[in-house]
Formats: structure tokens, sequence, C-alpha cells
């Protein structure tokens, strides 16, 4: 079970700001969780402490070997009021940035992850077209702010997975129900992405720099239906698939706004996006209208199926649509108690050392336990193990493969029987 990962791959880690770095920031996940909507009642405002933190956080991950971060920026932190910027908070990430540089790492920067200021949210958010200039105007901040040290970026992550959890099962904040609104969302965010593709690379090419790469991270999901000669089964895997991924992928990557994705005040089609970034996690069987899990499937902590093979049918799929170098901006599982997680980053990474396409890139999610959104401190995808009480960090079994693999390019016989034979999933 050993192998060699392909010449020039690069292997390193994700996190994102509101899930990592704590504080009263005045943003829609401080206000959910004081709403009593997190699942274990945990703070977000706790986290791991890493806005204090982030040097001893950064110097663990250098002894880990990471050669690459995918990090994140806390808006409500840079812009506390609408018409207020705060110098402090941009000082302290450029420091943060110059200290990863340093510490010989390259950065990748997602600018919109989950998170808004409140001041934002009751301005209607990315329910509203009008509030596109608002967004925009963030872009131009953080550009004005980083765009000298940071050559490459995320515009917003996983705009399917922020609209469906936030406006149509209504489990994130606002806490809105309606399809219609959750497609409105998607369509303004694909006109936000296009334009900050756009204003990215005009800004950073005025500051003289020729290596900018913008994308937005897609959660790419695999749909299959539960019996392939149901006609049923496969109608609504279609439509699933097509209203979860396939229409905001066409819209943000093309600029083509087909249904049920309507367009926006855009420059229309093009090509807006450098590479592909993919966040994959997991499969869906399907048999109706609502998401399912196969029977007898691996599983992790969360329920959620373990299907490596799903990974390189993401990336076809993507890969279809634009050739492009392809970054796996995040993949990991939620195993509280570490016990397959080795097993599932040997599984996904094998897949990929043996896919005939441009991956360049594999990004764990995530570095640390962290604030799990909606599950809070209960659910734990890190390759570190965070204390919440104390603080302490301490790498974990699969945390130590991890850094083997990159010091080593690949998994040898050695290391597979250290760190993966005897690891299963649950069923």
């Amino acid at each position: 079970m050993s192998f060699k990962l392909k010449k020039n791959f690069l292997m390193g880690a994700a996190t994102a700001a509101t899930q990592i770095e704590g504080g009263e920031c005045g943003h829609n996940w401080n206000d959910w969780y004081r709403q009593g909507k997190i699942t274990d009642n945990s703070n977000p405002a706790r986290a791991n402490d890493h806005y204090n933190r982030w040097k001893e956080d950064i110097d663990l991950m250098a002894e880990m070997r990471i050669k690459i971060y995918r990090f994140g920026i806390e808006w409500a932190r840079i812009c506390p009021a609408e018409d207020r910027v705060d110098e402090e908070a941009i000082n302290h990430y450029r420091e943060e940035i110059k200290y990863l540089i340093k510490k010989k790492m390259k950065p990748l920067l997602t600018i919109h992850h989950f998170a808004n200021p409140m001041w934002f949210e009751n301005k209607g958010g990315f329910t509203n077209s009008g509030n596109i200039p608002v967004f925009l105007k963030y872009v131009k901040t953080v550009i004005e702010s980083f765009g000298d040290l940071v050559p490459e970026y995320i515009t917003i992550n996983e705009p399917n997975v922020y609209a469906t959890q936030s406006y149509y099962y209504g489990l994130w904040p606002p806490g809105g129900k309606s399809m219609l609104t959750a497609y409105k969302v998607m369509s303004n965010m694909a006109a936000c992405h296009i334009e900050a593709y756009k204003m990215i690379h005009e800004m950073r090419k005025k500051m003289g720099h020729e290596d900018t790469k913008v994308s937005f991270a897609l959660h790419a999901r695999i749909f299959d239906p539960l019996k392939p000669h149901n006609s049923w089964h496969r109608i609504c895997t279609y439509l699933l698939d097509r209203f979860f991924q396939q229409a905001i992928m066409e819209a943000m990557t093309l600029g083509v706004f087909r249904w049920p994705i309507t367009k926006v005040d855009t420059a229309g089609k093009g090509e807006y996006c450098d590479f592909i970034a993919i966040n994959y996690y997991t499969r869906s069987t399907i048999s109706g209208f609502r998401d399912g899990v196969r029977k007898g499937s691996p599983k992790n902590d969360l329920g959620w199926e373990i299907y490596p093979n799903g990974i390189m049918r993401a990336c076809l799929n993507y890969y279809r649509l634009i050739r492009r170098p392809i970054y796996i901006t995040e993949n990991g599982t939620c195993d509280n108690n570490d016990a397959f997680r080795s097993l599932y980053i040997h599984d996904h990474l094998k897949v990929l050392s043996e896919l005939d396409l441009p991956v360049e890139r594999y990004y764990h999610w995530c570095f640390c336990d962290n604030f799990e959104w909606i599950e809070g401190e209960s659910a734990r995808f890190g390759l570190v193990h965070v204390d919440f009480e104390t603080q302490e960090r301490t790498v974990k079994k699969s945390g130590e493969f991890y850094k083997e693999i990159i010091e080593n390019h690949g998994v040898t016989d050695e290391m597979y029987d250290k760190f993966v034979k005897d690891r299963e999933y649950h069923y």
C-alpha cells in the first residue's frame, strides 16, 4: 500500500478565521451562539485563541513540514463598521503573513469563509444584490492591505454550502428556509466572485505583480442514485447535483448563469478561475429529494460516508468544465479519537497519486481541532489535538503520519505498517 506522490505536489493545511481565532468580533457566528443555536453550546469566542497564539501555531506547522497554508481573515475584525477599517487588525494579519512566509510556507488567503459582520447581515447580506459593491469594497481593502505579500486568493469558500445551510435548511445564521432565497444568494455570490476576480488581478497588476492566482472553493459532493436502474433515483440525483453544485460551478467559473442560478449584473461569460479549488469530503446516495448515506458504507463520526474514489470523480467532473491546475483546498474527516484519520489520509492521497490530472496541492482540513460551525467543539477534524480548556496543542498520530508523508513525498511500507495497517473505518 505504499505510493509516491507526483513531482512538485505540495502538502499543507487549511483553517478558517472564525473557527480558530476566537474573540467577540461582532459577526454572525457570535450572534448565532448567543441565540443558543450551537449544538454543544460551545462559544466561537473561545475556539483556539489563534488570534493570540498564531506564532505558536505557525511554528508547529513548520515543525510538521507544512509547505502551504490556506487561511482566512475575519471581515468583522477588519471592518468593524461599514465605513471603518481597523488598521490594528490589518497590521496583525500582516505580521502573521510575514511570519508565515519567513517560515517558508506559501500563503493562500480566503477572503470570505461563512462569516459576516452583523452590520452586513443587518443590510440583508448576500440576499441583496445591492450589497455586491459592499463586498467588493471589502475585497479592495484586502488587496490594498495584503496584495504586496499574498499572490493567491480564494474569494469565497463553498458558496453552495453557505447558501444551503443558511437559507434553505436554516441551520446556520440567519436561519432562512427558502429555496428561492438560497438561489438568490448563490447568484449574488457568483457575481461577487466574478467582480472580485477581475478586481484582484487589476489591482495586483498595478502593483507590478504578475503572479496573481484567484479562484473560489467549491464544496464538491458526489451524488449517486441508490438504485442506478431506478428512473426516479436517477432523476433526483441529477436534480440535486444540479441544484447543489453544477449550476454554481458553471456560473462562478465561466460566467454561465443557467437554471436555477439567475444572472446578476456581471461582465458575462469568461474564465474566472486560475486554479480549480475543490473541497471534498463525502458522497450522497439519492433515492428522493434528500441527502442519504449508503447502507454498509464506512462512515466518520458525523455519519458521512467515507468514499476515497470520490475525490478522483470530483476532480474529473470539474476538469471537464475548465482545464486548470487542481488544488484540493479541503479534505479531511471527523474522527474524534483519531482512530482512522491516517487511513483516510492514506486512501485519498493514494487515489490522487494515481490520477492522471494536474493535481498540484493538497490542503488537509484541518490543521488543528477547532470550532466546527454548528457542531461547535464536538467534531474534531484536526491533525493536532486541542484541549479547549487549556488551549494545549498535541500532534496526533495522524499528524505524525502527515509529517512523514511530506518528508518522504509519499508512503513507504514501513510508514504504512506503523500508521495505517491496523486502522479501520466505522461501519
